[in-house]
């Protein structure tokens, strides 16, 4: 059975709370006040519970939307751009959407159940995009093939791993070193 659609006054507030999440997240960690998210999405404490009655229910919404938004960008690059360029954006867009969550992964290891599926989600949605858009920068004969789509997940992850004193410029800069090593000489 599929869920019911929302009205489009309750989608613009799922979609300005996810927003406001986003950015609240990115500041004040996923333990920021309640009060803190609906102020910025313009809407009222009871809005957010409605449609987000767990705390982990607002971190897992925020999780999907910025995963599928990164993996609807790949092909969308790609139909843009030559498959270096593509590859080269996806990474920087996925190397923002990874920075950006440092303070999520607390909350990911917590043992709350709620987060369980989302490794699985994470790897589902974007791996095959990524490893779609390295064949064919490989295909070119510009990258090197003996790198896999796995692989560079993980290495942008290590990547983004929060330096003190630094912020994701810095994260965003040695990602740009990975990917100048994937260029063939």
């Amino acid at each position: 059975m599929q869920p019911r659609k929302l009205r489009a006054d309750a989608q613009r507030n799922v979609d300005a709370l996810l927003e406001a999440a986003k950015n609240v997240f990115a500041t004040s960690g996923v333990d920021a006040p309640a009060k803190e998210i609906t102020d910025l999405a313009g809407v009222g404490v009871g809005t957010l519970y409605r449609h987000f009655p767990q705390r982990a229910d607002l971190v897992v919404a925020v999780l999907h939307r910025g995963i599928d938004t990164c993996a609807v960008a790949g092909p969308a690059l790609s139909a843009e751009h030559e498959p270096q360029v593509a590859l080269v954006e996806w990474l920087r867009r996925y190397t923002a959407f990874v920075g950006t969550k440092r303070g999520l992964a607390t909350a990911l290891h917590s043992g709350d159940p709620a987060f369980d599926g989302l490794p699985g989600y994470f790897m589902e949605r974007l791996e095959p995009v990524l490893a779609a858009l390295l064949d064919a920068a490989v295909a070119t004969g510009g990258i090197r093939a003996d790198v896999s789509a796995k692989d560079l997940m993980h290495a942008i992850a290590l990547l983004c791993q929060p330096v003190r004193g630094e912020g994701i410029e810095y994260n965003q800069r040695m990602v740009g070193v990975l990917v100048d090593g994937l260029r063939r000489a």
